[in-house]
This record gives structure tokens, sequence and C-alpha cells, in this order.
């Protein structure tokens, strides 16, 4: 009995390592839009997806909002998608889709049967040639927006930390990270339809996006399809852009925030931290899953379990493609003082400063990074979502198989100096984040 289960163990193990390697083909077309296909043909689904290089951070002063307004206004309609059809077509044909914004680039995909393929092409293809872009969709959009931020941002409990709202302004103060992905309803009111007209003709242009088709494919049809449908759009002017440098924070940042929707008051450290594409970045990940990744973490164990001076605990990092930012926080349980919490805080940043990790917790470490880099790989809407990922911001697709050798490749020395070079009290914002009561 013994013996069966080594080798399914083994079994188990020699799948997971095959399951982890993602093929994929990519080139670009005369127009500049860069193409990535992955075939997978063990299930009769297929994504596609296209990703533009815009974000908040290329929009204009005051006029903050655009490119997380352009992802609801793009499925408005097309030349050849009636006005609210887009939708319907999607699900009439047993599809889903959505998108997404951050700060540095949007993201539309749509997932089919594979025997639609070639409709979500089309689909794709009409949103970046032939989109209306009217009063009327602006004026929609402009209304379900400002939905969003009330019950997303405005109304929801730490929205201005989940939704970086109550944190950007304190950490740049020339990178346009300075302003939240949502933006500001009085810029969207404020702004006309020909500066709506003027952002998409700069932005979604082929030149200025990534396809990706994954799933069950044929690799030469493919190749047919996305010729016909995106190879007559035209190209855009080149793209110029955001090279901005922040001065170092060189002392410490204090301030409150106060937030209206919640009971419980926070202590929130923030720093800035490196690209998303730097070495630093990975290891501040491997910080983050010491600290707070389940209730075996340093600051969970000591913080919730033994001591009980706080509720919960987090600590991530807010990777872009110009900067991060690290966040490390804490909910007080009861009356314990903010305070209490930050000194508990710093009292970990030491320990990975001053000392090495132990062996034992640098291998759980790793098996949690190779666990977390299987399971990325596990559907062909994640795949699609990495590979243009990895091609656009990190500008290297082959990081969808490699990217886990960085992680393996990190030492506990690392560790210690990455927690040395930015973890410290002079580069930081310290928040304390409030209810609105206690302003009274």
């Amino acid at each position: 009995m013994n013996k069966l289960k080594l080798i399914a163990c083994f079994l188990f193990i020699g799948s997971i390592g095959f399951a982890q390697e993602v093929e994929f083909t990519e080139y670009d077309l005369d127009n500049g839009l860069h193409v990535i296909l992955h075939q997978d043909n063990t299930a009769p689904v297929v994504t596609v997806g296209v990703m533009y290089h815009v974000g908040s951070k290329d929009e204009a002063p005051g006029r903050t909002g655009f490119a997380h307004f352009f992802e609801h206004l793009l499925f408005e309609g097309t030349k050849n998608i009636e006005r609210g059809e887009w939708f319907n077509i999607v699900a009439a044909n047993g599809g889903s889709n959505n998108a997404n914004t951050t700060e540095d680039r949007t993201y539309y995909y749509e997932t089919f049967p594979s025997n639609n393929l070639e409709l979500g092409l089309w689909m794709e293809s009409e949103r970046m040639l032939h989109p209306v872009i009217n009063q009327i969709g602006v004026d929609t959009q402009n209304e379900v927006v400002k939905e969003e931020k009330r019950t997303r941002v405005d109304n929801a409990p730490y929205g201005k930390i989940i939704y970086n709202t109550g944190i950007v302004p304190y950490m740049f103060k020339k990178h346009p990270y300075q302003n939240s992905v949502i933006g500001t309803m009085e810029d969207l009111d404020a702004a006309k339809l020909d500066e709506f007209e003027a952002f998409f003709e700069k932005y979604y242009k082929p030149n200025n996006a990534t396809l990706v088709v994954a799933g069950d494919l044929d690799i030469s049809k493919t190749k047919k399809m996305i010729q016909d449908y995106f190879g007559p759009i035209p190209s855009g002017p080149e793209v110029e852009r955001v090279d901005i440098e922040e001065d170092p924070i060189q002392e410490t940042i204090v301030a409150t925030e106060y937030d209206p929707n919640i009971q419980i008051p926070a202590k929130i450290f923030v720093y800035r931290t490196p690209s998303m594409k730097e070495r630093d970045a990975y290891v501040l990940s491997m910080i983050s899953s010491i600290l707070t990744d389940g209730k075996s973490s340093r600051m969970y164990k000591k913080m919730v379990d033994e001591d009980k001076e706080a509720i919960q605990v987090l600590a991530f990092p807010r990777s872009m493609e110009d900067y991060g930012l690290y966040l490390m926080g804490a909910l007080a349980m009861g009356d314990t003082p903010l305070d209490t919490l930050a000194a508990s805080m710093d009292e970990e940043i030491k320990k990975l400063k001053t000392e090495l990790i132990s062996e034992k917790e640098f291998q759980k470490l790793q098996n949690k990074f190779e666990n977390s880099f299987v399971n990325s790989n596990s559907s062909v809407q994640g795949i699609a979502s990495s590979l243009a990922t990895y091609h656009m911001l990190y500008g290297d697709t082959d990081l969808i198989n490699e990217e886990i050798e960085i992680y393996r490749d990190i030492t506990r020395e690392e560790i210690k100096e990455v927690a040395n070079k930015y973890l410290n009290e002079n580069q930081r914002l310290e928040l304390d984040y409030l209810p609105e009561s206690d302003t009274q």
C-alpha cells in the first residue's frame, strides 16, 4: 500500500512539472500588433484577449479616470454591433467576457466554446477599429462609473487602502501614480466628447496592443483569421511613455485618513519600492508571504494568535511598471493603541533585517511559490492574461515559464538585504486609518 502511494506521489509530481510548461508562438503584424498564441486542445474552450498599453498613469492632468472609463465605454457598441448588444452576443454564443484596468494597462477578453473563436476575434477587432464613441455612450457610462466608485471605493470599508486612493497622494509627488485608477468624477464630468475621441485615437491602436489567443485552436487557421480581422487596422502614432523619476522618500510621512464605513482602526505602513521588473520586487513578494501568508505566518502568529492585539494583519506588494508600493498593516483588536501595532510590526521588520529566516521556513516559502506558479497556469483564461502581461509590462513573454526560476534563485541572505534596503522608517508613510466618528 505504501509503495502504491509513493508511486502515485511521483506521478503527481511529474504531472505538475509537465503542466508548468506553457508553449506559445508570438509574432508581429505589419501594423505593430503583437500576437501571442497558445494551443491547448484538452478542452473545447478558447480565450481571446487584447491588452492595451494604457492605464491611469497615461492620463492628462485634470482628466483622471479616462483609462478606467474606456474599460466601460468600449462595450457600448461598434459600427457593426448595436449599442447594448455586446454582452447579449457573448452570452448567446455560450461565452463570458470582462475587462479590467490598472495604472499601466487595460485588458479586455472573451472566453468562448472554441467553435466561436472567430466571433471573439471579430468582436475584438470591432472594438479596436469601429467603436462608437458618442455623447449618449459617454453619459451612460459616466453614471455607471459613478455608481462603481460609490460602491467599491467611497462606501467600501477600507476602500482608500484597497484601491490606494488614500495612499498614493502621499507616495508620489511627480509621477502620475499619484492618481487613483478610478479617477475623480469632477474630471470625467468636465471632459468633452472630443477629448474622449482623442484619447482613443492616441492609445487604442494595434501598435499599442497585444492580442493573445489561448486554448483549443489551430495555429495556422488562427493566424489567418487574425490577419483577416486585425491586419487591415491602421496603426497609430508611437506612444510616448511616461518617464518621470520620483525623489527618494528620506523622512517619515505621517498622515491620518478617515473612513465612515469602518469601526475598527488600522495602522498602515507604506514603502515605495522598485518596478515589478526588478529582482527586488520578487524578494518583497517572498517577504509578504513570510509576514502574513496564512495562520502560521509571523505577523499572524505574533499579533493575532499570541498577543491578541490585532484581528487581522496584512503585508503585500502593489507592483507596477515604473514603481511599486509595499503595504504592511494591522486592524486593532479592541482598544489596542495603534502605536502598539506599529511597534509590533517594527519588531517583525527588525527580525527580517537582523536574522536569516530558518532553513525550514525558507523551504516552506519555496513550496508555496511553486504551488502558486502551478496554479497560475491552470486555466487558458489565466494563461492568456499572463502571456499578455509578461510581454507588455515585463518585456519577456518567456517569464510565464521562467519566472519561478527567479524565486528559486532567491536566497535567505537576499531576503535580509532587501528588508534592509526598503523597509526603513525614514522611507515610509505611517498612516492612521480611523473611523470617521473619531473626528468628533
